[in-house]
């Protein structure tokens, strides 16, 4: 028996260190299955020249035709622009024509300058324009955009290589300058920050003149012709969202709307109203846990104080 027993140590030590390699393996398998890479490309299911470009948490369209291709948000804030160009170059040899901005916030917008540099030409709502001019007076930040070379007020169309796309302004809401881009025959929107999809709104909803106002536009939004839509960050797995999600985010608006004015009108806003303002049915959509409170201070804002 002693003569086996160094062996059999040898052999359990083999056996415990493949055992912990196989974890570690493990650990790093469901790791990257839970943190997908930094930069992806996919077509959209049934079509075929929509693209959806993600950058970690943000995303943005692109549409190849024979005669170019129509790129959205640089969303190259704080990051190098060539991942976003060379996945455009690897579906496409045609040039970026045009680049159209959702809106004016850097995160989205920032870091067009090497579109530019191949010579697309930049469209956005006139607001986001202004906005920008304002801006760039006081703000370093602004070192990194690109001004639109057109103008958008109510609705712009484009259309290249046989591909339509419409530019729709549905009213004030994340900003004041956010459009709706359509593509007609593929029914399908590019919606970005005021539609979000299984999740309350962001923060303390800023930048916006009236939540009523942003409930309109999200009715507005509902109503146009379309079945599919690419939002502007991965939302729910990343999967594209439905005219039931935007209609879920407007009950969720008015919902919050109504429980907040009871409270406003109890004297409870803001600091009683944001600790006891609760809706269960959306207890389950992102940042619920974190977000509801500022949510609520938005509408108490609205109802209690009137701005």
């Amino acid at each position: 028996m002693h003569h086996n027993s160094q062996p059999e140590k040898s052999h359990m030590k083999i056996v415990h260190r493949l055992i912990v390699l196989a974890a570690i393996f493990t650990a790093i398998g469901s790791a990257s299955a839970q943190n997908p890479p930094q930069v992806s490309t996919r077509k959209v299911e049934g079509t075929e020249n929509v693209y959806i470009f993600r950058y970690g948490g943000h995303q943005s369209m692109f549409v190849v035709t024979p005669q170019g291709v129509i790129a959205t948000d640089p969303i190259s804030y704080e990051r190098p622009a060539k991942p976003y160009i060379d996945a455009i170059k690897a579906v496409s040899d045609k040039p970026i024509k045009y680049v159209i901005y959702s809106h004016h916030h850097y995160d989205h917008a920032a870091g067009g300058q090497a579109f530019k540099d191949l010579g697309a030409t930049f469209i956005a709502h006139r607001r986001l324009k202004e906005r920008w001019l304002e801006l760039k007076k006081q703000n370093a930040l602004l070192a990194d955009v690109v001004m639109p070379d057109q103008v958008v007020d109510d609705k712009k169309t484009i259309t290249l290589g046989g591909t339509t796309l419409e530019l729709v302004y549905v009213g004030r809401n994340h900003s004041d300058n956010s459009l709706v881009m359509r593509l007609p025959k593929e029914k399908l929107v590019f919606v970005v920050d005021f539609a979000p999809i299984e999740s309350i709104q962001f923060r303390n909803i800023p930048d916006n003149a009236s939540p009523l106002e942003y409930i309109a536009s999200m009715k507005k939004l509902a109503s146009l012709d379309w079945e599919r839509m690419i939002p502007g960050h991965p939302y729910a797995g990343g999967r594209l969202g439905t005219k039931k999600d935007v209609q879920d985010d407007i009950a969720y608006m008015e919902d919050l709307s109504a429980e907040v004015k009871k409270a406003a009108d109890g004297g409870k806003c803001f600091d009683t109203a944001m600790k006891e303002v609760k809706l269960p049915k959306y207890e389950k959509w992102a940042n619920y846990e974190n977000g509801l409170a500022a949510n609520v201070e938005r509408f108490c804002y609205w109802w209690g104080r009137g701005y």
